[in-house]
């Protein structure tokens, strides 16, 4: 039998957010693949875990998984873990367990930490659904492309931006999005200068900017900008629709349901009422 590949994740600041169950398993398997070893030393130390730890990071992920499934096809269990939070989020991992997979090995998930859900849960922004980007691109063309897909979106947009970046990435956000956009920016969750700042666009800008620096790792999570009431009725813009275009009516009453933001089945219910005129007018029509 193979052995399991536990998906383990760590602490993002305080190392006092470890599960009882990530020391085990970490305590446990033969071997823990660590994005920096020694980073992830401090953290084993902290718990005295004594597994060996060997490098598993960007540069070597090929070679280093391949290393890795001939250990677990041997019986071995061995953790993955990354530098901070959970790992295959914006960090490495994803094609060795996708190879584990493949190759029918057991993958195991130990949640726990993870920056992304760490800062939604505080925000105050809607989080029915929400679209996580990753770190946003460093080239100002390429951010702002991304950007401005955000702009569309009718969900929470969350990315994470480096500190010196922070002003640039603002100053794009209000001339796309607008200086109105609420945003909220988390700064160094769960340690002691952890700061969340919640507000407009504009005021995340100018209180930024008055500040001599910016430390920390960031989380820039913007609301989605509020939908603006149509112009029509739903009686009214089907009806439109109807007359104006050559749109059957299961794709008119998806359009009307998405910019009323309502029900489909409550749009469906007006659009028969429609259909039944249109039927007795062709009736009295042709009589």
């Amino acid at each position: 039998m193979s052995g399991t590949l536990y998906v383990v994740a760590t602490p993002i600041g305080n190392l006092e957010d470890m599960t009882y169950r990530a020391v085990r398993i970490l305590a446990e398997v033969v071997l823990i693949a660590a994005e920096d070893t020694r980073h992830s030393r401090k953290l084993l130390s902290h718990y005295g875990i004594a597994t060996r730890l060997i490098s598993y990071h960007d540069h070597n992920e090929k070679g280093r998984a391949e290393q890795l499934l001939a250990r677990l096809k041997e019986g071995e269990s061995i953790a993955l873990i990354s530098d901070a939070g959970t790992p295959c989020i914006a960090d490495p991992g994803y094609e060795l367990v996708q190879r584990c997979h493949h190759e029918e090995i057991p993958v195991v998930a130990v949640p726990g930490s993870s920056a992304v859900i760490a800062a939604l849960s505080i925000a105050g922004l809607p989080t029915e659904g929400f679209r996580f980007l990753g770190f946003l691109p460093a080239k100002t063309q390429a951010r702002r492309t991304v950007l401005q897909r955000c702009s569309d979106e009718s969900t929470t947009q969350v990315m994470y931006e480096a500190p010196h970046r922070l002003l640039a990435t603002l100053s794009d956000i209000v001339e796309i999005c607008g200086g109105e956009c609420r945003v909220a920016i988390a700064r160094e969750l769960t340690k002691r200068h952890e700061e969340l700042f919640a507000g407009t666009a504009q005021e995340a800008l100018t209180d930024f900017s008055e500040r001599e620096s910016v430390k920390g790792e960031l989380v820039i999570m913007l609301a989605a900008a509020p939908r603006q009431a149509p112009a029509m009725t739903i009686a009214e813009q089907l009806l439109h629709l109807r007359q104006t275009t050559d749109l059957d009516w299961k794709e008119i009453v998806k359009l009307v349901a998405r910019d009323h933001g309502v029900a489909g089945s409550e749009v469906y219910r007006e659009s028969l009422a429609l259909r039944k005129k249109e039927v007795e007018g062709d009736e009295e029509g042709s009589g």
